[in-house]
């Protein structure tokens, strides 16, 4: 949910690769493992949530596992950055919620 501000709309780095990551493993779910999702979007807004109407298949499940690896992956290196001069700041932040 929300933009992530590293860069200019447009040119952001760290939006683009969660993007990137997001919409690939929702359109490898829907395709490979066949599973029904239900989403609900803003792009505006940079906001995204999906729900599996049925309970999911062990295929979703790894690719899901996936994409959280993924953005551990970005937390890690573009969550927070310290600037010259300036305060660290927080371009995002990946909060898990299992439902």
């Amino acid at each position: 949910m929300g933009h992530a501000g590293f860069g200019q709309s447009g040119s952001d780095i760290v939006c683009a690769a969660i993007s990137i990551l997001v919409i690939n493993t929702l359109n490898s779910i829907e395709e490979l493992a066949k599973e029904e999702i239900i989403t609900e979007s803003d792009e505006k807004e940079g906001y995204l949530e999906c729900h599996f109407p049925n309970k999911i298949n062990e295929k979703t499940k790894l690719f899901m596992d996936s994409l959280v690896m993924g953005l551990k992956g970005i937390e890690q290196n573009y969550g927070k950055q310290k600037k010259a001069f300036s305060k660290e700041k927080r371009y995002f932040e990946l909060i898990i919620k299992e439902v």
